[in-house]
Formats: C-alpha cells, structure tokens, sequence
C-alpha cells in the first residue's frame, strides 16, 4: 500500500447526505475478480447515461474538476452494504482524501485498508470547504497526517484528528498483510518450536 505522509489536490463536492456503497459501486460490478479497474464504474448510474455515455452534468464528469483526489462528501457517507469494492473504486479513479462530517463505521474502516484517507471535520467547516471549491477554479487543499492539519495555502488551516494506529499504518503503508509480515521472524520462530503433534490436527 502506498504510504500516505502528506497529499495536495483538487477537491470536488457530492454533498448528498447518507450516499451509500450502491451508489458509489452498484452491486451489478462486483462480479469482477481484481481488485483494480473499479474506478471506471464509480458512481456509474450517476455519471453515466442508460447507453453508457457520460452525463455532462454531473460533477465529476465537468472539466474543471479532472483529476480532482479529494472529496467532500455528506453526513454518513458509505452507508448501507459493507462493501470494500467501494472504497477500491475511489482509490482507482483517483481519490486519496475523503473529508465528511461522519462515515458509516465499515466503511470508514475499509478506506485505511487501502490508503485512503477518510476525514471527519464539523458541518460549517465543510460547508465552508464545499463554498470554496464551488466559487475558486482549482481549489486545491493538502492534508498533511504527519503533522494533523489542513490548509488551503490562503486563509484556510485547522488541525484534524484521526486513530493513532490507524494513523501509523497509513503514514508507513500498512495494510493488514504488511502488519501480519512484521513479525514473521515471531511467526516463523513459533512454527519451529511448535510441537509436531499439534501440526498433525
């Protein structure tokens, strides 16, 4: 997993209040076997036309948001099914950062799993946020876990908070294998001392 110190990025708003894992992946995508390629069906019913092309109207499909990583999003995002296929998509179609006033708890959990960074700031603070990538061209915002804060590089900085494991996992690359090969020298130690019996259960 990619390490995660600090990331600046374009960010772009879907501001809808309890969008769940159906809307963000519909169920018909999880038939696939890799874990890559999901971000060509983020929020497929909601970027693309029943004949499969884009929907000029909707925000990630607009120019000026291209390459956008950094989502704010609305209350109780990833709701619904328990899904790790949705935050897989977001992370293939490009989003390092998802800033909310509150995640559902799989969800979120998830998002670590593959270093994707889900923030949770306070309602004004993010209404504050969503004024600003709506009304400046570009708005860009770095999220910096090292240190705990956000900025804009204008007016805007505030500290933010996060799990501290959670928080060492991403800023090191930590994903549940890599935790589980940290100790592989214990775990290899224990296999040998381990009586033979045991192997033959």
């Amino acid at each position: 997993m990619k390490p995660f110190i600090k990331h600046r990025g374009k960010s772009v708003t879907i501001s809808q209040p309890n969008i769940d894992t159906d809307q963000i992946l519909p169920k018909q995508f999880l038939k696939r076997i890799e874990k890559t390629g999901y971000g060509a069906f983020l929020f497929y019913d909601w970027r693309f036309e029943p004949d499969g092309t884009l929907k000029p109207d909707f925000v990630l499909n607009r120019p000026r948001y291209k390459d956008a990583s950094v989502l704010l999003a609305g209350e109780n995002f990833g709701c619904g099914s328990s899904r790790e296929h949705a935050p897989w998509a977001l992370v293939d179609f490009g989003f390092r950062v998802i800033i909310a006033s509150s995640f559902a708890d799989i969800f979120y959990n998830n998002c670590f799993k593959v270093g994707l960074l889900p923030v949770v700031l306070d309602e004004p603070t993010i209404a504050e946020l969503i004024a600003k990538t709506e009304a400046v061209e570009n708005y860009s915002l770095t999220i910096d876990l090292e240190n705990l804060e956000i900025s804009d590089g204008r007016d805007f900085h505030m500290a933010f908070e996060t799990d501290e494991f959670r928080r060492e996992c991403l800023l090191n690359g930590w994903d549940d294998i890599s935790l589980t090969l940290r100790f592989a020298d214990e775990i290899s130690e224990y296999e040998r001392r381990r009586p033979d019996w045991l192997v033959s259960i």
